[in-house]
């Protein structure tokens, strides 16, 4: 099969493997559409995120759909969003129902365990998630993104008619967005350097967008948001959520930034008592993402705006790690944009 394997800093390339051999119980499955996710792109730029480093070539990819091969009880065929987090089951976190926290978690696309961008993954038959009619691949694929949105909105716990900043407008902060309306926020400004975001945010429903986290203490008039999601690649994307938020106020830190460090002035974190939570990934949220989508309040057509096919997998990750040509969201077909009825970017 073929497979784009991750070799160094940006040099993606894809290449012939072997097929994978489903161990005992496993399901095989056929790749449809693979998203391009953030994380994706700390290993292609940097090589690793924290102590995560693959040194050898290594498949990416854990926002994914796929097909029914062959194994467990749906028959082949059956469209299936997988969930890339095999926890342990077993430690304290996971008997506490915490197992995005996993310490011993198998999580696809980070290493040593490889990804689905390629022809073929298997998966045990508890991370296939069935989905309803009317879904298509990339629909699937993009639940798992929603998850993290969902994860970090539950984390928010926000209350009716809060006010609150997304700070930065990528694939999760549009959909933190639109997930935050649902749970009851009362005003939304989305910031982001980059004009074009700022005009999708609108479109996803911001009542007001900034350039920078300054504009959300001008639009509060000094007082700051009750919650501020902080969605950004940058080291600064913390310091600047501290000062967007009120005095009181709560955090929620989802993005990874860049080099893997971030600091806080610890003086205005202190005074202003902050709540601060820190989001990994999701938890088992996969049935209310289904329902959201399904009832029209979460829209991917202003987040998922590029797609290719398996061979020009080095291009999506290029595009996308040099916000070029209006991207927020690829996704990235095996079979084929054309299989699907998509057009390629």
């Amino acid at each position: 099969m073929r497979a784009a394997r991750l070799h160094g800093v940006r040099d993606l390339r894809v290449e012939h493997v072997p097929d994978p051999e489903p161990g005992p119980g496993e399901v095989l499955l056929a790749v449809k559409a693979v998203g391009v996710c953030g994380s994706d792109l700390h290993h292609y730029l940097e090589g690793a995120i924290g102590s995560l480093r693959s040194h050898e070539p290594f498949v990416l990819g854990h926002e994914f759909a796929a097909e029914v091969v062959e194994g467990g009880t749906l028959p082949p065929g059956t469209l299936v969003a997988v969930d890339p987090n095999r926890a342990c089951g077993a430690c304290e976190w996971c008997r506490a129902g915490h197992g995005n926290l996993c310490p011993h978690v198998r999580f696809a696309g980070v290493p040593p365990y490889p990804g689905a961008l390629a022809d073929y993954v298997t998966a045990r038959p508890d991370e296939l998630v069935p989905l309803p009619e009317g879904f298509d691949a990339a629909t699937a694929a993009l639940l798992e993104p929603l998850g993290v949105a969902i994860h970090a909105l539950d984390l928010a716990r926000l209350k009716p008619m809060a006010s609150v900043a997304i700070l930065g407008a990528g694939s999760i902060g549009l959909l933190m967005l639109q997930v935050a309306r649902w749970c009851g926020a009362g005003s939304i400004i989305a910031v982001d350097p980059l004009d074009y975001r700022r005009r999708l945010a609108t479109e996803a429903g911001a009542d007001a967008v900034a350039a920078s986290a300054a504009g959300v203490m001008e639009w509060t008039n000094g007082r700051g948001v009750d919650v501020v999601l902080e969605a950004t690649t940058s080291p600064d994307g913390p310091q600047h959520a501290a000062e967007a938020v009120r005095i009181g106020g709560r955090l929620v830190l989802v993005g990874i930034p860049t080099g893997d460090r971030f600091a806080f002035d610890a003086s205005m974190v202190r005074r202003k008592g902050l709540t601060i939570k820190m989001s990994r990934r999701m938890g088992d949220v996969y049935a209310r993402a289904i329902a959201m989508v399904q009832t029209g309040k979460v829209r991917f057509d202003p987040i998922l705006t590029h797609r290719f096919d398996l061979s020009e997998t080095a291009r999506a990750f290029d595009l996308q790690a040099e916000y070029a040509d209006g991207v927020v969201k690829s996704v990235i077909y095996p079979a084929g944009v054309e299989e699907h009825g998509g057009r390629r970017s």
